[in-house]
């Protein structure tokens, strides 16, 4: 069994435990995966100690809404300055040509990635399954780089020639979908506290599945006990076609299709219209806020205060790495504290709030109560930020670590085990891996 390990002396400790208490100078005594004591001076004979002085301590930082998938294509030419639409009929035609190896890669990749970041526990929407990929090449992936992992299985299932946006060559028939769905739970999904392993079934958007999709899929989580995921109301263009189409806002098809409710989160969620936040308040339907994303295909601003002063579950995602091209999590939580600033005022967001949203609110979304902060029984997803840098010099407040922090993590831990050490992932050879990456994102430009 492994040893007890002991994070001492930390500067400072943000819980986000109920009460939101935060300590100073205090110990965080970790063993079987799981916080057993937090306070100051602990005595633990024969425990690994971690030295947290100068660090500040959080709950690991949660992922809401990512596709590894693209983390091979960044910065593509032709999808740099286009949006939602246009940038997706640029980039689906490279994605049809991917397979395992590529799909494995990737996700490995945007994974590190994400633990560099302080993240600890990361959800993912595949929706596209080219040249014999299968849901396993990530959930693999995250094996490997010790994470958490909340992966979906995503659909799509109408190509052009039925009206829908993707090519006909990436889409499945919809039996196939739901028969992979069954199959991907039974041999994956964890329902137990602890878990590092859940899996969802999430249809990739309004505009490439059909209406009886999204009502099959519904009714096929509620009976494996599984939660629901897909894109809505992300732009204008998305409002509009969901009117054209449908007849009705992204919000009233949701509701309509058994999409709404506390096993299901919805990324984006740009538009939504003051019913639809009341909507999804009441059901307790949750959000993945994607500011970068949003930012960079310009799709707007997501009504975060409104969303949350109606309470409204939210919590952050990095979203796809061909449409941010970052996957770093903690520099997320400080654009969407900026972004609800220059739309709101100010006083709109603290430091503190987004990073609660970053942690406690992304854990709730996945309804991972376990997890996203730090309390006896809890588990062990503990991110510790060095704040003797530069980038903190001159700080007041170096818990208001959105302000003036630094951008990645210096110890982090999952389930108890040290993923990130002193700022490096010894057990991966990340050189390596990036060369494999390279080439292979070379490979496909070519």
């Amino acid at each position: 069994m492994d040893k007890p390990q002991l994070i001492r002396g930390a500067d400072h400790i943000l819980t986000m435990d109920d009460q939101r208490t935060e300590l100073f100078g205090a110990d965080i005594l970790v063993a079987g995966g799981v916080i057993r004591t937090i306070g100051p001076r602990l005595d633990v004979q024969n425990a690994e100690v971690i030295d947290a002085r100068g660090c500040i301590v959080t709950p690991g930082l949660v992922n809401t809404h990512h596709h590894l998938y693209q983390t091979l294509t960044r910065a593509v030419p032709g999808g740099q300055d286009a949006l939602l639409f246009g940038w997706l009929k640029t980039l689906y035609p490279i994605w049809a040509r991917f397979g395992p190896a590529e799909m494995h890669i990737s996700a490995v990749i945007g994974l590190a990635e994400l633990a560099l970041s302080g993240c600890s526990m990361s959800s993912d929407h595949l929706y596209l399954y080219p040249n014999g990929s299968r849901l396993e090449d990530t959930i693999e992936a995250a094996a490997r780089v010790g994470l958490r992992f909340h992966p979906t299985r995503g659909a799509m299932s109408i190509g052009e020639s039925l009206g829908g946006l993707p090519p006909d060559s990436l889409v499945e028939s919809e039996a196939a979908i739901l028969e992979d769905c069954i199959r991907v739970i039974d041999a994956f999904h964890d329902p137990s506290d602890g878990a590092m392993v859940r899996v969802g079934i999430a249809p990739c958007s309004p505009f490439s599945v059909s209406r009886e999709l999204m009502r099959d899929a519904a009714l096929l989580a509620r009976d494996k006990r599984v939660m629901l995921h897909t894109h809505l109301a992300e732009n204008d263009e998305d409002i509009a076609y969901s009117q054209a189409r449908f007849g009705c806002r992204p919000g009233q098809y949701a509701e309509d299709l058994g999409w709404t409710g506390d096993d299901v989160w919805h990324a984006h969620c740009v538009k939504l219209d003051p019913q639809e936040i009341s909507l999804f308040a009441r059901s307790g339907t949750g959000v993945a806020h994607c500011p970068c994303s949003n930012c960079r295909l310009g799709s707007g601003i997501a009504p975060v205060r409104a969303m949350r002063d109606a309470g409204v579950q939210v919590g952050l995602g990095v979203d796809g790495s061909a449409s941010n091209d970052a996957g770093n999590l903690i520099a997320e939580a400080r654009q969407s504290l900026l972004l609800q600033r220059v739309s709101r005022g100010a006083d709109a967001m603290s430091a503190r709030e987004a990073l609660e949203i970053a942690t406690r609110g992304g854990a709730d979304v996945l309804n991972r109560f376990d997890c996203g902060r730090l309390s006896p029984g809890k588990r062990a997803d503990i991110a510790i930020w060095d704040v003797t840098g530069i980038e903190c010099a001159g700080s007041w407040d170096p818990a208001a670590l959105l302000l003036a922090g630094p951008m990645k993590v210096k110890h982090l831990l999952v389930e108890g085990r040290q993923v990130v050490r002193d700022g490096q992932m010894p057990h991966l050879d990340l050189p390596l891996l990036i060369e494999e990456q390279n080439r292979r994102a070379q490979a496909l430009a070519g």
